[in-house]
């Protein structure tokens, strides 16, 4: 029988279908993971935010991972409470996100509430003299700056 630990690791491959640099596990939307039998599990998941829309994306292939895996039952749950924060990213899908050319989140939610204190470094050239085109980028969760040292247009993966 699969334990939770072995199905973490399937969930590795599951990569985030709005940014696919990511796993799910580097975006921190894993919950908990309950091994009802050998054949049964449930997955609980926490949306970044209320109505993603890739959601759905990311609960079906949950459930073809796993079910290419053995299982025959997949339940993915998604909860609400407590909400999905940025601080609850790896370190290391935050790297990857600075690898792809979007900067990450800049500050922890929990010690620096006020993202508009944040300085938004370029991902391209690491300058700090940025500035902000619109509150949101290619997808909700992110907004899109301009580096004005390297002229690149580049996405923020923003707080919350």
């Amino acid at each position: 029988m699969k334990s939770t630990e072995d199905i973490l690791t399937i969930l590795e491959n599951v990569c985030d279908p709005e940014v696919p640099v990511l796993t799910i596990q580097d975006l921190g939307i894993v919950r908990d993971v309950r091994v009802i039998s050998e054949k049964e599990v449930e997955v609980i998941i926490t949306p970044t935010y209320s109505g993603c829309p890739a959601m759905n994306t990311i609960s079906m292939n949950i459930k073809f991972e796993l079910l290419a895996h053995g299982f025959e039952q997949v339940i993915v749950t998604e909860i609400l409470s407590p909400a999905w924060t940025t601080d609850w990213m790896r370190e290391s899908g935050k790297q990857k996100l600075k690898a792809y050319g979007i900067t990450p989140p800049q500050y922890n939610t929990v010690a620096n509430p006020r993202e508009s204190e944040a300085v938004i470094p370029c991902p391209v050239c690491n300058s700090t003299h940025t500035t902000l085109l619109s509150q949101f980028g290619s997808t909700a969760c992110k907004a899109l700056y301009k580096c004005k040292d390297c002229l690149e247009p580049f996405d923020y993966f923003k707080c919350h």
